[in-house]
């Protein structure tokens, strides 16, 4: 039986869609890295195979990074994810649940298909909870070290591990440059997704970001819900703001427990049929 695939994109962000029932491999790290691969596969920043059996949820959904190993969460997966569903006839446009590794979230697709907002679950700045490493405290602005230079951060998880650094000015060359240190740096036991965050205005902030298991991405949601979620402890910026990204912009609302809704846009791009020989060589 051929496997057949759907790509999609949020915001330049691209994953592709695995029907379990419909795939005829395992899907084991060596072949995701394979299918992720910009030359020798398909080409995606990720894989999300789905839908599955989810007691408690109307889906369950599994999110594998490019590198192969496996995601708790991701905000552009989730509102992809519901595209599919929405594309496939799965549901309409009453709000569903998804369970994930990183918990259960509320989807609802808009807009005939081209927009999802998402419930995207609660920011806990907590160190056991992220996990980073030491005493059990909430991780607001200290010092990091990397490559020679030293950062302030505060951590944040939202199902799965951010850390949110303030700066003057978000570059992509800071992400390129810090990105990898910062992910795989000794505080973070799980490794991290690393945010760098610049203040626009209250209502708008700018992001760069390295992606855990990825590298260098355009846009992340999840990555827009943690580091809204940090500035807006921190006092810096109000409850509803514009998140902007190289690849686009996400509408982030927190709620007064930090419960965060993110609102953004899904872009089909294609579907097909895998070679029987992609995995050869």
């Amino acid at each position: 039986m051929a496997t057949p695939f759907w790509k999609y994109h949020a915001l330049g962000n691209d994953y592709l869609v695995l029907d379990p029932e419909r795939l005829d491999f395992p899907l084991q790290p060596l072949a995701i890295q394979r299918l992720c691969h910009r030359h020798f596969g398909v080409g995606s920043d990720g894989i999300l195979l789905g839908p599955l059996p989810a007691p408690g949820a109307d889906f369950g959904l599994r999110i594998f990074n490019p590198d192969g190993s496996e995601a708790e969460k991701s905000g552009n997966g989730l509102r992809i994810f519901a595209r599919y569903l929405w594309d496939g006839g799965k549901v309409g446009g009453e709000p569903f649940y998804v369970q994930t590794l990183g918990g259960l979230v509320q989807a609802q697709v808009q807009n005939q298909g081209q927009q999802v907002q998402v419930a995207m679950g609660r920011v806990s700045f907590q160190s056991g909870l992220i996990p980073v490493t030491g005493a059990d405290r909430e991780v607001i602005q200290e010092p990091i070290q990397v490559q020679g230079q030293t950062f302030t951060f505060s951590a944040a998880t939202i199902g799965n591990p951010h850390c949110v650094i303030l700066v003057p000015e978000a570059t992509p060359a800071l992400a390129q440059t810090y990105g990898s240190a910062l992910e795989n740096h000794a505080f973070f036991p799980q490794r991290t997704n690393v945010q760098f965050v610049q203040v626009l205005s209250p209502e708008r902030l700018r992001l760069e970001i390295w992606e855990r298991g990825a590298g260098y991405t355009l846009a992340s949601g999840s990555s827009s819900s943690a580091a809204a979620a940090v500035v807006h402890r921190l006092g810096l910026c109000a409850p509803a703001v514009t998140v902007e990204m190289p690849g686009g912009e996400l509408a982030i609302r927190i709620a007064p427990d930090f419960a965060i809704t993110m609102t953004g846009p899904v872009t089909g791009v294609a579907q097909g049929i895998l070679a029987s020989d992609i995995f050869a060589g």
